[in-house]
């Protein structure tokens, strides 16, 4: 432990001098693998040393935010290291970044910018309960789908069907409360008590209430609230994505207003009960219809456009995947692929994302193998390839791909025809949040899943890396003849 942090502390010695100092340094955070540091004036940034240093996968700047490549796993001790050895605040709430922005016009950040950032937060802090819940659900599938003639593994061996029982009881709990997991990390992420986001979280999933969708099937009446002569139709929220989000943002402002406001005296009482007294009355009377609403806008126009453009939309998205990761885009397809499942019970979109990030790590070959005698090249790439393996790109796109423009074309071609798999054989999945090897723990069985899945990111991968071949050998040859 020592070693490591020794290691983490000469890294942040490097980084330092080559952002510009810590003054030029607003804040630093990290999502699952990108250290992260806004600052002023992103000219001083020296990318080639940070490039440089040892554990360092690639470097990108988006805007005012430099962004350091470590991987998952790594990118949370680096980063607690750096903000610990350097002194550079740690980002905390919306509300300090819009404090410090209003010091420095340069400093302030476009609301889109603000809300990806809060997106990545959101799900970053949750995602282990998510990639728990999803490969449990595989699991699951492995122990219930009949794989030995016309038995499944539980009918074979029913000794295996309490194993079963208590395995789905804990990947399906996970996602039966996730709005409750969202609602608890967007109050944490707006600076707000969490306990107070697990609160309205549970009025979201009262069971005193009907769920949604008994009342729209006619299973179940909605529970009638009579204000004034106003009969307000209340249902519980479960699978409710996009509302918790906003309730997540109501409840922490709401809280810190009433804080802020109160004297010290009735403070600690009346702040949580008005705080959840008035945050309850904005849920079922606004927040929960917009916020239904747009939620089913949403999912709908993906099932639209899933359908309407056929196989070509999904081999443009195949094929464009990744460049949205490039751009921090991607963090806005977390609340996408939860209300898919909440909605839909399968997430379409989680083998397009696996097949073009397979696309992208034949990319990684292509390039290494026409540069095999260089050394450095493989220790890359070997690196950024195995990431891939395991559903992380980043290291394969910042640190070749994109570099040697290329590999990144080579891997969006993979991506594209591994698109065009995935809509005709109809790849689905049944959780969201791994791709690459693990995510087969959650490919959908039906329609041969697990075999198409294998077959889907085998083909985006040698694609890839032919198209990288054969485009690289014409890219040198033109730059040969440019020399």
């Amino acid at each position: 432990m020592k070693h490591e942090r020794e290691t983490y502390e000469k890294i942040s010695d490097g980084i330092l001098p080559a952002i510009g100092g810590k003054d030029n340094a607003i804040e630093a955070f990290h999502c699952a693998t990108r250290l992260r540091i806004n600052l002023k004036d992103t000219s001083k940034v020296n990318t080639d040393a940070i490039s440089q240093l040892d554990l360092v996968k690639g470097v990108n700047i988006n805007r005012n935010q430099l962004q350091i490549i470590f991987g998952a796993g790594l990118v949370d001790e680096v980063t607690s290291v750096f903000i610990q050895h350097t002194g550079i605040p740690a980002q905390s709430t919306e509300n300090n970044v819009t404090e410090k922005a209003a010091d420095d016009p340069k400093q302030e950040k476009s609301w889109f910018s603000r809300f990806l950032d809060d997106l990545t937060g959101v799900f970053s802090d949750i995602l282990p309960g998510i990639l728990a819940g999803g490969i449990l659900i595989g699991v699951n599938n492995l122990f219930t789908q009949k794989i030995f003639g016309s038995q499944s593994l539980v009918q074979a061996i029913p000794g295996l069907s309490g194993i079963s029982v208590i395995i789905n009881l804990g990947a399906s709990g996970i996602f039966a409360m996730l709005p409750l997991l969202v609602c608890y990390a967007a109050t944490k992420r707006y600076g707000g008590r969490p306990v107070m986001g697990l609160a309205i979280g549970t009025v979201m999933m009262s069971s005193s209430l009907p769920s949604m969708a008994d009342v729209q099937t006619g299973a179940a009446k909605a529970l009638i609230a009579n204000i004034f002569g106003w009969h307000l139709s209340l249902t519980s929220f479960g699978g409710q994505i996009i509302v918790a989000l906003i309730m997540g943002y109501v409840v922490a402002k709401t809280d810190n207003f009433f804080q802020k406001k109160l004297p010290g005296v009735i403070q600690f009482v009346l702040a949580p009960m008005l705080t959840i007294l008035v945050a309850s009355f904005l849920l079922f009377m606004v927040i929960g219809p917009v916020g239904v609403a747009l939620s089913t806008w949403i999912t709908n126009g993906l099932v639209w456009m899933s359908s309407a453009f056929g196989i070509f939309g999904y081999i443009i998205f195949g094929g464009i995947q990744q460049l949205i990761v490039i751009t921090g885009l991607h963090n806005m397809f977390g609340a996408v692929e939860a209300q898919l499942i909440a909605t839909t019970k399968y997430d379409f979109l989680n083998p397009l994302f696996s097949g073009s990030l397979m696309g992208q790590g034949g990319g990684v070959l292509g390039y290494m193998l026409l540069n095999r005698k260089n050394k450095k090249t493989q220790e890359v790439g070997v690196s950024a390839f195995f990431s891939v393996l395991f559903g992380i790109s980043e290291p394969a796109l910042f640190g070749i791909n994109i570099k040697n423009r290329y590999p990144l074309i080579g891997g969006c071609i993979g991506g594209a025809v591994a698109g065009g798999y995935t809509y005709l054989t109809q790849i689905t999945a049944v959780a969201f949040g791994t791709t690459g090897v693990t995510g087969i723990a959650i490919a959908a069985p039906q329609n041969n899943g697990y075999l198409n899945y294998i077959l889907m990111n085998l083909i985006g991968c040698l694609v890839g890396m032919i198209a990288t071949i054969i485009i690289g050998k014409f890219f040198t040859k033109k730059q040969n003849e440019a020399v």
